[in-house]
C-alpha cells in the first residue's frame, strides 16, 4: 500500500483532507503532528487503524522527518502544519517563523534528499494562503497566481517566507513541488478560534458576538470539503513548479457571515430573542486587512476543479456538524480534550 505524508493532520484542513484520501483513495496516511492547542486527536477517532498512523512530532525536528521517509518511502507529502491564526502571530510572531518558515525548510531539505535517492514520482504540496498577496481594495482585481506578495501580518509574512523557500527549493534543486493559496475555509471540526465557529457557539450559549471595527471587511469563503477536493486534484495533476490559487467564489463580508450564522441558528434553535443582537462592535486588529478575493481560473482550466458548494448550502451544513456534534466542541471548551498538557490558559481565552 502506497503512502502519503501529510503534515498537520490534526488540524482542521488537514484532518479533513485525511478524510478525503482515506475515503477516496487506497493510500495510508501518515499524520505528522505536534498536537499543540489546535490539534485534535478527537477529529481522527474513527479513522481506520490500517490506513491511519497519526505521529506526534514536530516539523522542525529534522531527524524525526527523516525517519518517517526512510520508513515510509512516501509517494507524496501534503503539507499543511501551521500557525495560522492571525490574531496570535501579533502576540507570539516567533512561534510562527519557527513553524511556518524553519519547519517548511526542514521538510523541503528532507524531501530534497529523499526525492535524490531515487523516488523520480515523489511531489510536494505545501498548502498556503492568499493572505500572502496583502490586502485588495474594494474595486481591485480578484488576486491571480502572479499578483506580487504583500504581506501585512506577521503570519501572512511567516506563510510568504515559506511559499518563496518551496518555489526556491524547485527552481534550485529540481524538487517537484506545488504550492496552492487558498480563500478563508469553513467547515466541520474548525477550532473555535475562527471566525464562524467562534460566533456559532457564543451564540449557542447567548454571548456577546465580538465583530472587529464595522464588520465590513471581505474574504471569499471556500467550504473545507472542496478545499479537500482540490489539493487532491493537484497532487494527482498538478505541475511541478506551478502554484495554482483554491476559492469558493463567495466573497462576503465578517458582517454577513455574522447575519447568515444568526438567522440559520434561528430557524434551527429559536431563543428569546434574535440572535443578531448579540452582535457587538470591538476595536479593530492592528493591520487588518480590508478585502481578499481569489481568482481560480487557473484550477478550473488547467485541472478541472471548481467548488461544489454555494456560501448558502456550505454554510447550513457547518451549523448542522456543529449542532450535530457538541461534545467535540464542548470538550475544546472546557479543556477536556488536552487537559492534561494544555492547562487552563487557552480555555480562558476562549471563555473571556
Amino acid at each position: 500500500m502506497s503512502s502519503v505524508i501529510v503534515t498537520g493532520g490534526a488540524g482542521f484542513i488537514g484532518s479533513n483532507f485525511v478524510r478525503h484520501i482515506l475515503q477516496t483513495t487506497d493510500h495510508a496516511v501518515v499524520n505528522l503532528d505536534l498536537l499543540t492547542y489546535a490539534g485534535n486527536r478527537e477529529s481522527l477517532v474513527d479513522l481506520p487503524g490500517d490506513r491511519h498512523r497519526l505521529v506526534h512530532g514536530d516539523i522542525c525536528d529534522p531527524d524525526r522527518v527523516r525517519e518517517l521517509f526512510e520508513e515510509h518511502q512516501p509517494e507524496a507529502l501534503v503539507h499543511f502544519a501551521a500557525e495560522s491564526h492571525v490574531d496570535r502571530s501579533i502576540d507570539e510572531p516567533g512561534a510562527f517563523v519557527r513553524t511556518n518558515v524553519v519547519g517548511t525548510q526542514v521538510l523541503l531539505d528532507a524531501a530534497l534528499d529523499y526525492w535524490k535517492s531515487g523516488r523520480d514520482g515523489f511531489r510536494f504540496i505545501h498548502v498556503s494562503t492568499d493572505e500572502v498577496y496583502g490586502s485588495l481594495s474594494e474595486d481591485e482585481p480578484a488576486f491571480t497566481e502572479t499578483h506580487r506578495y504583500a504581506p501585512n501580518s506577521p503570519y501572512a509574512a511567516s506563510k510568504a517566507a515559506a511559499d518563496h523557500l518551496a518555489r526556491a527549493w524547485h527552481r534550485t534543486y529540481g524538487l517537484p513541488v506545488t504550492i496552492t493559496n487558498c480563500s478563508n475555509n469553513y467547515g466541520p471540526y474548525q477550532f473555535p478560534e475562527k471566525l464562524i465557529p467562534l460566533m456559532l457557539i457564543n451564540a449557542l450559549e447567548g454571548k456577546p458576538l465580538p465583530v472587529y471595527g464595522d464588520g465590513q471587511q471581505r474574504r471569499d469563503w471556500l467550504f473545507v470539503n472542496d478545499h479537500c477536493q482540490a489539493i487532491a486534484r493537484v497532487l494527482q495533476s498538478g505541475q511541478p513548479g506551478r502554484v495554482y490559487n483554491i476559492g469558493g467564489n463567495a466573497e462576503r463580508t465578517n458582517m454577513e457571515v455574522v447575519h447568515a450564522l444568526c438567522d440559520l441558528l434561528d430557524d434551527r434553535r429559536p431563543g428569546e430573542r434574535p440572535r443578531r443582537s448579540l452582535i457587538r462592535h470591538v476595536t479593530d486588529r492592528p493591520g487588518h486587512d480590508r478585502r481578499y478575493a481569489i481568482d481560480a481560473s487557473r484550477i478550473e482550466s488547467e485541472l478541472g476543479w471548481s467548488p461544489s458548494v454555494d456560501f448558502e448550502q456550505g454554510l447550513a451544513q457547518t451549523v448542522d456538524w456543529y449542532l450535530d456534534n457538541q461534545d467535540w466542541w464542548q470538550r475544546i471548551r472546557d479543556g477536556r480534550y488536552r487537559s492534561e498538557r494544555l492547562g487552563t490558559r487557552y480555555t480562558d481565552e476562549l471563555q473571556a
